[in-house]
């Protein structure tokens, strides 16, 4: 039976992080990357990373497990657990980077999350540990608790959502010269595309987009870095004015460095559905809209839904200002 914490603790220490004894974040980090082992499990199996109970309950897990560790030692300030929870989170997720199971690019996505939920966990430990002097019955139960969800969220159905973004930049360039750089683009240099977020943390940057010569159907095909290629399907077009195409890929059009799983296009969670350009022309050139629409499907579409809102209307932006520059500089050669 563990000692009950002490109802007189020493003072509470007023010190930020690194503060004595920082190796409660260590332990609570630790706790983390031992869940995210177990749920390394196939997307459609049991124990995947993307289930609710590893996403919602593995970083209170972190925070409460820190709290804990740390109160075993003394008595601590709730600024002090909220700092040493954030920062068992990051290490958490550094952790999962370091040992190869975790990308880039859904650390970056997650971590915030990640954060907010750990605080969380951290604050109802801190709570526990001030009412009942007995927390260990609390760590387990929580510990535990991902570990029983996760074996029967599997056979559950996820939510489909559906939505678009579209933007508008106008062009001082005629439709025809437009609609040539959208249908065949090539030698995309970076500093014409990255500053796109998507871009930032660590998606492959576009390299070219070239008609397909002798396609069955009007097809479009692009390449990007890391040797990720597919097609773009043209379902519908009026040259000069509209065009929409849908995604078509292939067993290698992702190899496995490219992309992190849990963000892979045309995957169980992310997909891309189709593109559309129309452009009208204007006193100043031509208006060119872009709508993308796309499909995320995940148990915190509450939280996935306005980030992948908000970089993909900023990679829509960043796709209009490439067409722009290189229209109005074709328009002038």
């Amino acid at each position: 039976m563990e000692p009950p914490i002490s109802k007189e603790p020493t003072p509470p220490s007023r010190r930020t992080l690194p503060f004595a004894g920082w190796w409660p974040a260590v332990v609570g980090a630790l706790f983390g990357i031992g869940l995210r082992l177990v749920y390394s499990g196939a997307p459609n199996g049991l124990y995947a990373a993307m289930d609710g109970s590893f996403i919602y309950f593995t970083p209170m897990v972190v925070g409460a497990t820190t709290v804990y560790f740390a109160e075993r030692r003394g008595r601590r300030t709730v600024g002090n657990h909220v700092a040493a929870a954030a920062l068992a989170n990051v290490l958490f997720v550094a952790g999962t980077m370091a040992i190869l199971i975790e990308g880039l690019i859904c650390a970056i996505v997650i971590l915030p999350l990640f954060v907010i939920l750990g605080v969380f966990g951290a604050l109802l430990m801190s709570g526990v540990c001030r009412i009942t002097h007995w927390p260990g019955p609390m760590v387990s139960t929580l510990v535990l608790l991902p570990v029983l969800l996760g074996g029967v969220e599997s056979g559950t159905a996820l939510p489909d959502s559906r939505e678009s973004v579209e933007r508008t930049a106008v062009v001082s360039a005629p439709p025809a010269v437009v609609w040539r750089e959208l249908l065949n683009t090539s030698g995309i240099r970076a500093d014409e595309v990255e500053h796109a977020w998507l871009y930032r943390i660590g998606v492959p940057m576009p390299l070219d987009g070239q008609l397909v010569a002798g396609a069955a159907h009007p097809t479009r095909r692009v390449h990007m870095g890391k040797n990720v290629y597919f097609d773009e399907v043209i379902q519908e077009q009026r040259p000069e004015e509209w065009i929409r195409w849908t995604y078509r890929f292939y067993p290698d059009s992702f190899p496995p460095y490219a992309f992190d799983e849990h963000v892979l296009i045309g995957g169980r969670y992310f997909d891309v559905l189709d593109t559309s350009y129309r452009l009208a022309p204007t006193a100043a050139g031509t208006a060119v809209t872009m709508t993308l629409r796309y499909r995320v499907s995940t148990r915190f579409n509450w939280y996935a839904l306005p980030v992948s809102r908000w970089l993909l209307a900023d990679l829509v932006d960043s796709n209009l200002n490439y067409y722009r520059q290189r229209s109005e500089r074709a328009a002038t050669d």
